[in-house]
């Protein structure tokens, strides 16, 4: 494959987002916006990426080094527009071979094949070649000049004529060129337009002049849709969900009401899992074959066994593993614990840092005390062991295989394999006293009154 070095533009500041977050940030599909940019320039063989951020964007450059580390970053100092924005990455495209892609780093919905698209025109014989779609509302897009085949311009809204701005065929998000092309031309680029700014589509006017190749390809309006509001991400947020459910749906998933079930990016779920309503899918999900997914459960970062039973209305939290046949019930909490093939925790339970064996009963109301203020600690159930209902299990402690801990316990020592342990108080039964305690309080409620 021809080497490909992505230039990705991520400098501007996304006011109309009205947020003091970067707009690029914004997830859609629990993923930020330059990440699904950055993924789709990895899928289309990017052997190398630059991403041109502003100065106040320290967030973005974090962000994205966490998710591609090998990305190499360079600042616009001023914003003068995209030709200069691109410019600013020179150490990288100065030696650059093959081909070199610009990309807006604002476009959620991007994908490897539509890098493709353009790439394979390169591949045919063109110089340039750019990414157009024909949008249902062409306003505020830059418009392509075409002869035939011949990308002759492009033309910024702001600049075009009212015959020129009725075209349909439309500028999307990425332009390619022969890397030997782009270093030539991208110093000629002036700022003789409406913005008083270099606009990196010029290169498209002057490769024209140089005599060189340049044309165009086309994808679908909903790949190449970029996001600077909040209904367009909104609009982002939604096109993704449903592909998603499709995709799942068509690899052997059971959606009982697709349109309100909500995946990640990297969700993964293997055939004949079935998802009730209302359930949300975080980042960092699997679930294994057979699961059922109750609804309005809430899942993050956790993997679920096969055939598994999980919620209603259950939370699980990153670190959470559920093996086989596992039973989590309604309004039970699980985070960073391990919980062995067969347990079943059925209702009103908090498990947090724990390792729970295999075949373990937690009652109703039990929970790990795991957290003291300062730092966390564990609690381990071995295999078969019964936690009565409403028992507190304070870390760091030890249930040993097959014991049973009596209802309403608070165990703080741990408790040995077959063991029965109690941890509560004695209970006192005292004769007449309640009818005695009711009057004493009524009394006293009436003397208040003046009764």
């Amino acid at each position: 494959m021809t080497e490909l070095l992505s230039i990705i533009l991520a400098a501007g500041e996304g006011t109309r987002m009205r947020s003091s977050t970067p707009k690029v940030l914004h997830p859609v599909g629990g993923l930020p916006i330059i990440g699904h940019v950055t993924r789709a320039a990895r899928d289309a063989g990017s052997s190398r990426i630059a991403l041109v951020t502003g100065p106040r964007h320290a967030a973005i450059r974090q962000a994205v080094t966490a998710m591609q580390p090998d990305v190499v970053h360079f600042e616009q100092a001023e914003a003068k527009g995209t030709g200069h924005a691109a410019a600013m990455a020179r150490e990288l495209f100065t030696d650059a071979e093959g081909y070199i892609a610009v990309v807006y780093g604002d476009h959620p919905r991007l994908r490897g094949e539509n890098f493709r698209v353009v790439l394979d025109r390169l591949d045919a014989g063109l110089d340039v070649a750019i990414l157009g779609f024909e949008p249902k509302d062409p306003t505020g897009y830059g418009r392509f000049i075409t002869d035939g085949e011949t990308l002759l311009a492009i033309r910024e809204h702001k600049d075009a004529s009212e015959e020129e701005r009725r075209i349909r065929l439309c500028n999307a998000c990425i332009l390619a060129f022969r890397a030997e092309v782009f270093r030539d031309l991208i110093d000629r680029i002036e700022n003789d337009n409406v913005q008083s700014e270099y606009y990196i589509t010029d290169l498209v006017g002057l490769a024209n002049k140089a005599g060189k190749k340049v044309g165009f390809g086309i994808a679908p309006e909903d790949d190449v849709m970029g996001v600077n509001d909040r209904s367009q991400l909104a609009r982002a947020e939604g096109l993704f969900q449903d592909v998603r459910r499709e995709d799942f749906m068509k690899a052997g998933v059971t959606l009982k009401d697709p349109k309100s079930v909500w995946f990640s990016y990297d969700t993964e779920i293997a055939q004949d899992v079935t998802i009730e309503p209302n359930v949300v899918f975080g980042p960092g999900v699997k679930i294994e074959s057979g699961a059922v997914i109750h609804a309005f459960s809430h899942i993050e970062g956790a993997h679920v066994g096969s055939n598994a039973s999980v919620g209603p209305f259950a939370r699980l939290r990153p670190g959470a593993n559920l093996g086989a046949d596992v039973k989590v019930g309604n309004f039970v909490e699980i985070k960073q614990a391990e919980i062995g093939a067969g347990a079943k925790i059925s209702h009103l339970s908090y498990i947090g840092d724990a390792s729970i064996g295999a075949e373990v009963n937690i009652g109703a109301g039990v929970i790990t005390v795991n957290y003291d203020g300062y730092n966390k600690q564990r609690t381990i159930v071995g295999d078969n062991a019964f936690i009565g209902s409403n028992s507190a299990l304070v870390a760091p402690v030890t249930v040993g295989e097959g014991a049973l801990v009596g209802s309403g316990s608070v165990i703080t020592e741990d408790v040995e394999a077959d063991a029965l342990a109690l941890g509560r108080g004695r209970q006192i039964n005292k004769p007449g006293r309640a009818k005695a305690i009711f009057a004493e309080a009524q009394a006293k409620k009436l003397s208040k009154k003046g009764l």
